[in-house]
């Protein structure tokens, strides 16, 4: 991998709620970091969200290459089956990955993209939020390190489409299509999978509207059942995380934290990944990796798996 020894220049593609909430203003504020410019699909989303941050504005096809060639590094906040080709053209150019997570629903696409970066020897990070959030990032990794665990439960359940739901999010296309086992089991995923070790094999069954429950045994010996969903009623919404083993009960803490904050924290990650070439544990591949298993469990739903 290359290494990086001067401040980085990040760029961000996506201009819309999730950039102006947490990637704008994470950027913007790094004091690490000179934020490049903003790409979006409508000239005056990019435009309105740049001008609120002191950068450069960028829209078409030209805006994404003139993006690059001012970067050394892109974050991306656009739906995943965008960013994962445009990711693979950014690696392709030199510039270090920010990705959102998921990478892709689509494995092929998210391995093209794993494969670019690989070949032009550039940094990598998703931004898993429980990954780098000040209270769960080192929960994770502490019970990484501990032996023991038997079984977990994870339940992550949003209200994004109940009657009362303001959430900007509710009108994201890609979320209404895919349903909480993409938007919200990449979340999961990202803390089980370190300290129970990868999925060797699933089950998977649907609840009410997208709601779905997946059974996992992993590379340790434990096993974990999932509940994901972003139709719950209002009052039945909420995220848990429970392990349970030799050292009895461990719970993830309730909150994430400042999101601007952990997004500050994954910038962190990538620069240090780019300055010393060694990958992250939450680099593109890892992301990869969450993509194949929400696809075979998408597969199983469906009925078409193998």
């Amino acid at each position: 991998m290359t290494k990086q020894t001067q401040p980085l220049r990040i760029g961000l593609i996506g201009a819309g709620p999730w950039a102006g909430m947490t990637q704008a203003p994470a950027l913007a504020g790094h004091p690490d970091v000179m934020f490049s410019g903003v790409w979006g699909r409508r000239p005056e989303a990019a435009a309105a969200l740049a001008d609120a941050h002191g950068t450069a504005a960028f829209t078409g096809d030209e805006g994404i290459e003139a993006l690059f060639a001012v970067s050394d590094a892109v974050a991306f906040a656009v739906p995943p089956d965008v960013q994962a080709p445009l990711a693979a053209r950014a690696a392709a150019a030199g510039r270090h990955l920010l990705l959102d997570k998921p990478v892709a629903t689509n494995v092929a696409a998210a391995r093209a993209a794993a494969r670019a970066a690989q070949d032009a020897q550039v940094a990598s990070v998703v931004f898993c939020t429980l990954r780098f959030a000040a209270d769960t990032a080192p929960w994770v990794a502490e019970q990484a390190a501990a032996d023991g665990w038997f079984t977990a439960h994870a339940q992550w359940l949003g209200s994004l489409y109940s009657d009362d739901s303001d959430s900007p999010f509710a009108a994201s296309p890609w979320r209404r299509e895919k349903g909480g086992l993409w938007d919200v089991g990449p979340h999961a995923l990202s803390a089980l999978l370190p300290v129970l070790g990868d999925v060797t094999t699933l089950s998977a069954g649907r609840g009410p509207a997208d709601t779905v429950h997946l059974v996992l045994r992993h590379t340790s010996g434990a096993s974990s059942t999932v509940t994901l969903g972003l139709s719950a009623p209002g009052k039945a919404a909420g995220t848990s995380l429970v392990l349970l083993g030799e050292r009895g009960r461990a719970e993830l803490p309730e909150g994430w934290g400042d999101p601007v904050d952990s997004f500050r924290r994954a910038v962190d990650a990538l620069l240090g990944a780019a300055r010393t070439g060694q990958a992250h544990d939450c680099d593109i591949h890892f992301g990869v990796r969450l993509t194949e298993i929400l696809a075979e469990a998408e597969e199983l739903l469906a009925g078409t798996a193998p």
